[in-house]
């Protein structure tokens, strides 16, 4: 399979120049050294801003493919994050998206002739279809992913496919066909998982919006990771329809399926592309919502007496169960003192509620055959577990093989914490009643917690103002041992990054709230001007 990447490589045009032998740690920089000014110019450039220029002709389709061939190219030998490029399919399309401008004298869709990189579990017809496993390699999908499909007819060229790690549960991305992953702001650390290869990507500017998928992070853990934005919708918004992996059809555990980008407008753009194609009438699971786009319907966020939009954030900056390392809690200060000033923002702290609890929950509930299916597929090569199939599978203390009445009661203890939560949120700082209050209000959290319809903010690189703790007593082994990882030298020029959360359902609320609350703090649109 390696073999079959490095040959797509070769069929680029111009050629992939190769990087030196000699590497920083840092390799962000080495594509404007590398890479033609052209080049440099149309990968840099928001997701919006090329969506402008291919629409009105600007820059032909066949131009920007050919750019972002050479980058992720470039960003694949750097950081190991593609399974293969695309050169002639994607150029094919691209020709076909510039004929059609040139003779319908308008775009075919809203993402027309916009490059966009895939997570290589989501089918892509006739093209290998691993998830991960070696035992896999070989199988092809019959057919392409129906978000493809709606990617597709909203003019989408589909150009890169991007690594994942072994078991799809791992928040770093390594498995045995295509080796490690590394972050492109410091190759000693991980991209994240498990859309890492999609992350490292983003993180290089070798996609500018890519498809990855998500149950505990594994959209905003590469987002996070490397400077970018992502979300994870509520579930059944997106079709999950033609993607790989074991215990596929589980309803107690529903992963979901979102974008990455280098900028928020890429994904509101990507949301509305297929959200407005109506996807519940090809996917009878999804829930017929449309999409609510505030440019056109007014506000989402609740409006004062005097008529301006209002914000309640709720600020929960440790869980009671980890405390998150020095930066984390200093981008969380630093972005609730900006906000603080504003008239039309309320800032209240959200105390944790029993996540040590919600962890024994769903690490219970991921694999309610013991593991058999996971084990199963990496067993039938012969490949070894990696360390972190172990810990999730082998070492996790809450993993057993349960019957079917287990699985319900566990399902209901799942459903009840929910509701618990729920209360709970009701319940901080309401000094108005009613439900519009509450439904108003956002969480902004630190980079471990995970719920649903989650943005990522990033706000700096590690700086001497984020020494370790000294004389911090750990409050239990887990706390211990992520306190003992913390070592400045170690994660230099790694990103920062903060979540927004939002009830379910209410996806576009979280993205205006966060379009709102970057201008309050005057942090600009893009992650690479959100600094602090």
């Amino acid at each position: 399979m390696q073999d079959h990447r490095d040959d797509t490589y070769a069929a680029v045009q111009p050629a992939i120049p190769d990087p030196p032998k000699a590497l920083p740690l840092n390799v962000t920089g080495l594509p404007k050294r590398l890479l033609s000014s052209e080049v440099i110019s149309i990968t840099q450039s928001p997701t919006e801003s090329l969506l402008s220029s291919l629409a009105t002709g600007k820059l032909t389709s066949t131009a920007v493919t050919t750019a972002f061939l050479q980058r992720a190219g470039l960003a694949g030998k750097l950081t190991n994050c593609l399974t293969e490029l695309l050169p002639s399919r994607a150029l094919a399309r691209a020709k076909y998206l510039d004929d059609y401008l040139t003779q319908h004298k308008k775009p075919l869709g809203a993402l027309h002739g916009l490059p966009i990189s895939v997570k290589e579990h989501v089918g892509m017809k006739d093209l290998d279809l691993n998830a991960g496993f070696v035992s896999w390699v070989g199988r092809v999908a019959p057919d392409d992913a129906l978000i493809l499909k709606l990617l597709w007819k909203a003019g989408a060229v589909f150009y890169a496919r991007t690594t994942e790690p072994q078991a799809l549960m791992h928040l770093e991305t390594s498995n045995n066909i295509y080796g490690v992953t590394v972050n492109p702001f410091n190759t000693a650390l991980t991209p994240g998982g498990s859309s890492g290869g999609e992350g490292a990507l983003l993180g290089l500017r070798g996609s500018c919006l890519g498809i990855g998928t998500d149950i505990w992070g594994s959209i905003r853990s590469p987002a996070a990771n490397n400077g970018v934005f992502g979300f994870r919708p509520t579930s059944f918004r997106l079709p999950m329809a033609g993607l790989a992996a074991t215990m596929y059809g589980s309803e107690h555990i529903v992963a979901v399926i979102g974008p990455l980008s280098t900028s928020l407008e890429g994904i509101k753009v990507f949301m509305k592309s297929i959200v407005d194609q109506q996807p519940w009438l090809y996917e009878p699971s999804l829930v017929p919502l449309a999409w609510r786009d505030s440019s056109s319907q007014g506000t989402l966020l609740r409006k004062g007496a005097d008529g301006k939009r209002k914000l309640r954030i709720g600020v929960l900056a440790d869980d009671g169960v980890v405390r998150p390392h020095p930066p984390i809690l200093r981008g969380i200060a630093t972005l609730v003192e900006k906000l603080r000033g504003n008239p039309d923002i309320e800032i209240v702290e959200f105390p944790p509620y029993n996540h040590a609890e919600a962890w024994r929950i769903i690490s219970s509930l991921y694999f309610p055959d013991g593991g058999a299916e996971e084990a199963g597929a990496i067993d039938a090569s012969g490949e070894p577990f990696l360390p972190l199939t172990n810990f999730i599978i082998k070492d996790n203390p809450n993993m057993k093989e349960m019957s079917v009445p287990e699985v319900w009661r566990l399902t209901e203890v799942r459903d009840k914490y929910k509701s618990d939560f729920t209360r709970h949120w009701n319940s901080i700082n309401t000094t108005l009643a009613g439900p519009e209050v509450a439904g108003g209000s956002l969480l902004a959290v630190e980079a471990a917690e995970q719920r649903e319809g989650m943005v990522d903010v990033i706000l700096t690189p590690t700086g001497e103002a984020d020494k370790v703790e000294e004389g911090y007593k750990p409050r239990n082994e887990q706390d211990r041992y992520n306190y003992e990882l913390y070592k400045l030298d170690t994660y230099t020029d790694a990103p920062i990054s903060l979540q927004l959360v939002g009830r379910r359902y209410e996806d576009e609320k979280v993205i205006e709230a966060l379009e709102f609350m970057l201008d309050v703090a005057g942090m600009g649109l893009s992650p690479v001007e959100a600094k602090l």
